[in-house]
């Protein structure tokens, strides 16, 4: 009698385009379809990062329900045109890009001038069309992220006057699809076929973006094998934690929350299961780093955090 869980195979290419791919993964076991099939589509949903705009300021725009001297569309119109505009951002530090015009003109994605970090995948994208005799001027700031994010949240703090936050949408995936179908394995017709369709905005491939979301389930459940010591679950309990060769007494009382790190940095060590400062003080540098989200410059924030209670990162 069979005893065992087969492994089903690796994914297959059924059709692939620039924006659009559709995956086949054969030889499920029985019921892991679907279990395989949801969790896959979530992941790549909600996380998987992409870069979008947070903040624009406008010479002469105090917010977003004025207008705009010779423009066609209103304030708020042209913002909405600019959340369409798909950017590749290469590192993890935010970025400021431009655009003017002046005169009678189409202003377009194409019209923006940017860093060497920066890529626009749909330079044609339409923002506004421009007749004022005032030249316009208008800048924006890039940032990486996950999912969606409201304005609440990017901005703990108030923006200066005349500058505009922005809900972010940093998700690069538009549609996620999947459908089960049985197939024969041997003598048993009831094993799984899990197809997989996947469209982006052009800013990540679909093959890419579904190694990215099994590379993030294997590593998420990699994080939860095992068990951890009752010690270094109960934050009422001070219980000392190595940091690097010294031991830090009191370090599990201090939460992630008083650290005053930035959210984006916090959300992403709360996914890798980092809740405490007694967390981070057992990890390395190094292995900060294989955490999604978690660049060179998220580790020297977060050191400089530690650094404010006396605590220091793992050595390597």
């Amino acid at each position: 009698m069979e005893y065992h869980i087969t492994l089903p195979s690796k994914p297959r290419i059924v059709s692939e385009e620039e924006k659009q791919g559709v995956y086949e993964i054969d030889s499920l076991y029985p019921g892991y379809g679907h279990t395989l099939g949801n969790s896959l589509r979530r992941i790549i949903l909600s996380s998987l990062p992409g870069a979008a705009i947070t903040q624009v300021k406008i010479q002469g725009v105090a917010h977003e329900f004025a207008t705009i001297d010779g423009m066609r569309e209103t304030v708020m119109e042209m913002l909405l045109n600019l959340k369409r505009v798909h950017f590749v951002l290469h590192g993890d530090e935010p970025q400021i890009i431009s655009l003017s015009a002046k005169g009678t003109a189409e202003i377009t994605a194409g019209n923006f001038k940017l860093p060497s970090q920066v890529e626009i995948k749909n330079p044609e994208q339409h923002i506004a069309d421009f007749s004022g005799k005032v030249p316009f001027e208008l800048e924006t700031t890039i940032e990486r992220g996950l999912g969606y994010v409201p304005r609440e949240v990017l901005t703990k703090d108030k923006v200066e006057i005349g500058t505009i936050a922005l809900d972010a949408t940093f998700t690069p995936i538009r549609r996620v699809n999947y459908e089960v179908e049985n197939m024969r394995v041997g003598d048993r017709t009831d094993f799984n076929r899990l197809r997989i369709l996947i469209e982006t905005n052009g800013t990540i491939a679909p093959r890419e973006a579904l190694e990215q979301s099994i590379e993030t389930m294997i590593h998420q459940l990699k994080a939860v094998i095992g068990f951890q010591e009752r010690e270094s679950v109960n934050d009422d309990v001070s219980v000392p934690a190595k940091a690097g060769d010294e031991t830090v007494p009191g370090a599990t009382k201090v939460k992630m929350s008083d650290l005053g790190i930035s959210t984006r940095v916090a959300a992403a060590l709360e996914g890798a299961g980092i809740k405490s400062a007694a967390g981070l003080t057992r990890k390395t540098a190094s292995a900060l780093k294989e955490i999604d989200g978690i660049g060179e410059k998220a580790v020297e924030e977060i050191a400089h955090a530690l650094a404010g209670f006396g605590l220091t990162l793992k050595g390597e």
